[in-house]
């Protein structure tokens, strides 16, 4: 698909110009993935050309190009999902549902909104086969969201119509050393973040044993939510809660939500908090894969191909 540090979206029409090429390149992602049978769980097929299915070599079952994926059960062209998924990728920060509406001259708003909502779950469904490792950053932090009118009368007086929800945030850091200077500096690889019910201990415990490994060292503030973190991991390391810990201990983590509520609000403005994990996936997916450039279409359309039926049967 050309070259790879100078992608943009004209060279991504040149290279799916059309509905079949979009396609026939969704038909090889699918392949590369392995096509597995609902009926028996074959991973043998073979290709109707004239039917434009597989055909499973033990049972016979068809499978169609979309089913098993996150386009299944929707009628939209894959090439406009392919130009979704382009749009999202080529921008740093994100894109509204109304702005795709437009740049895909779509009727309906509520087809398009559908439509990004199902890639952000691809999104977060491939981020979370992943466990964070080695030192882990821990913190929480508070996301407003806009509330449903049955949630609004349920609020105090005088809050409005914005909620404050609870964030789970764990960021991946690797200390380095200047051998020159002597300067010790931290580098971020992977994060993860994950709305919370509430702010027991119950909560945080889930987050912890679901998304990092127990070989790791976790650090974080010394929140009586954070007592049992100790026996998720090997390691766990706590500082009184002040500002310098937020420059040094916890610095990834704060810089990481710092940037997510500054990009939320700047492009989506108000969310309503049962989105709130579909918008913080795409966050987070692609700030884990800031290096990538083109290739972050690519994988974008892996994890769409997936078949998460398989996974999750």
């Amino acid at each position: 698909m050309g070259n790879r540090n100078d992608m943009n979206i004209i060279k991504f029409i040149e290279s799916f110009p059309d509905e079949n090429s979009c396609r026939q390149h969704f038909r090889q992602v699918r392949e590369q993935e392995c096509i597995v049978c609902k009926k028996c769980g074959c991973t043998k097929h073979y290709w109707l050309q004239a039917k434009w299915q597989w055909q499973c070599s033990e049972c016979r079952f068809r499978t169609t190009l979309r089913s098993g994926t996150m386009m299944e059960n929707h009628k939209l062209p894959i090439r406009k999902w392919y130009l979704a998924m382009a749009f999202m990728s080529f921008s740093k920060k994100g894109i509204s549902a109304a702005e795709m509406q437009r740049q895909l001259e779509h009727s309906r708003y509520e087809t398009i909104w559908a439509m990004m909502h199902k890639i952000r779950e691809a999104m977060g469904k491939r981020d979370s086969q992943y466990e964070l490792t080695g030192m882990v950053e821990f913190d929480e932090a508070y996301f407003e969201t806009e509330t449903s009118e049955k949630d609004k009368q349920k609020l105090k007086r005088g809050r409005g119509s914005q909620r404050q929800q609870n964030v789970a945030v764990a960021a991946e850091s690797t200390p380095l050393e200047d051998p020159e200077t002597g300067k010790k500096e931290k580098h971020c690889r992977y994060f993860k973040m994950k709305v919370l019910e509430g702010q027991g201990v119950e909560e945080i415990n889930g987050f912890i044993g679901q998304n990092i490994a127990q070989e790791s060292i976790v650090f974080s503030d010394r929140s009586t939510s954070y007592f049992d973190i100790a026996n998720y991991v090997e390691v766990h390391v706590t500082e009184k809660s002040t500002r310098e810990t937020t420059k040094t201990t916890l610095q990834w983590v704060h810089i990481a939500i710092s940037n997510a509520k500054r990009t939320l609000l700047g492009i989506y403005h108000k969310i309503k908090g049962k989105y709130l994990q579909l918008y913080l996936d795409e966050f987070c997916y692609k700030l884990n894969r800031r290096y990538f450039g083109d290739r972050l279409f690519d994988r974008l359309t892996v994890a769409i191909a997936s078949n998460y039926w398989h996974e999750n049967g």
